[in-house]
């Protein structure tokens, strides 16, 4: 990774060439002049096909999760593709009660990107690993022809340790349980949309994409009977609540109410007649524990930044069809149903 080239890489008029994903010359100067110093660790550094890494502690059991990321655009207000494929596979481990310990990264590259693009993402994603303490170790790079492949696609994958007698899963809802949210809805989706579309709004609306482990491990520590913890990320809150009841064989009842949702996310969804309920959201933890314990989890949340504006918004009931649904702001009682199609394409 540290072997030197006649000519550097033109990282502000270059453009990616399927030379870089040839295996020669060219692909070691990608690596060593544009991955290799984003992403630099002494586990990277190690210049290997892979990363031998140090074991967890005795008894620990190991979480692995991967996610492909495909977002369009690939640049958007508060984010990027790079350091939401960092935050949207951590999280993916860390909601499993699991502590974050390493990343690899994929990339399938498209013939004539701009190099200056890639140096964006990858130093985007270098960042969020760097202020998450979970570091990219190894990884891959391949290149397509133009015109098959839309500029980059990220495969990302994390491995967490989990610790002795820890179960959290979507199949662990009971009757009766709180469900708690750590924030507002539908902030990603909204900010994917409206920078896609050149949708103007009075108040700008940013994605909250963000790493949430520090976060679960503020609730973790307060010793509650957590059953499921979740990010609602593509389809939204609704979605994942569909999910959890079905594996649970248990009924939900959520308040619309109590739902925290921005102005500028409200008034943008009724303008496109979208439910915020089912727009994606890259950085809000979902929480199901025990009534007993709702108010101290509730204060754990409320007491970390990425939490201020959590709430309660509903309970767990017995129900053997699974249904969810949501009392509305007028009295009412509706289904949050399963989407039957997809409302906004290309968001993580």
């Amino acid at each position: 990774m540290t072997r030197r080239h006649s000519h550097s890489l033109d990282l502000r008029q270059g453009c990616v060439e399927l030379a870089h994903g040839a295996g020669g010359r060219a692909m070691a100067q990608l690596i060593g002049e544009l991955f290799a110093r984003h992403l630099d660790n002494e586990w990277l550094a190690q210049g290997n096909d892979g990363a031998v890494l140090p074991a967890p502690s005795p008894g620990e059991r190991l979480v692995m999760a991967t996610d492909s990321h495909v977002v369009t655009p690939l640049f958007f207000p508060g984010g990027d593709i790079g350091c939401l494929s960092v935050h949207g596979t951590l999280n993916d481990v860390a909601v499993m009660g699991a502590r974050p310990l390493w990343l690899s990264a994929a990339f399938i590259l498209e013939a004539g990107f701009p190099l200056a693009d890639l140096v964006r993402i990858v130093a985007s994603m270098g960042s969020a690993a760097r202020e998450a303490g979970v570091p990219i170790v190894t990884g891959d790079t391949k290149v397509v022809e133009r015109g098959k492949g839309d500029g980059v696609f990220i495969t990302t994958t994390g491995v967490g340790a989990l610790p002795p007698g820890r179960n959290l899963g979507g199949a662990q809802a009971r009757p009766g349980d709180a469900i708690l949210i750590s924030g507002t809805l539908g902030d990603h989706g909204m900010a994917i949309l409206s920078e896609r579309e050149g949708l103007g709004f009075a108040s700008p609306i940013v994605s909250d994409t963000a790493a949430l482990h520090g976060l679960i491990a503020a609730v973790l520590e307060t010793g509650a009977a957590i059953r499921v913890l979740r990010d609602p990320t593509r389809g939204g809150l609704g979605t994942t609540l569909n999910e959890i009841a079905t594996q649970s064989g248990v009924g939900m009842m959520i308040e619309e109410k109590r739902l925290p949702v921005q102005p500028a996310v409200a008034a943008a969804c009724e303008f496109l007649g979208l439910d915020p309920l089912y727009v994606a959201n890259e950085g809000k933890l979902l929480v199901i524990c025990a009534e007993t314990d709702a108010a101290p989890v509730l204060a754990a949340l409320q007491a970390h930044p990425l939490g201020r504006q959590a709430a309660r918004i509903g309970t767990v009931l017995a129900d053997a069809h699974p249904f969810v649904q949501m009392t509305t702001a007028l009295g009412g009682r509706r289904m949050v149903d399963w989407l039957s199609g997809e409302q906004l394409p290309r968001i993580c």
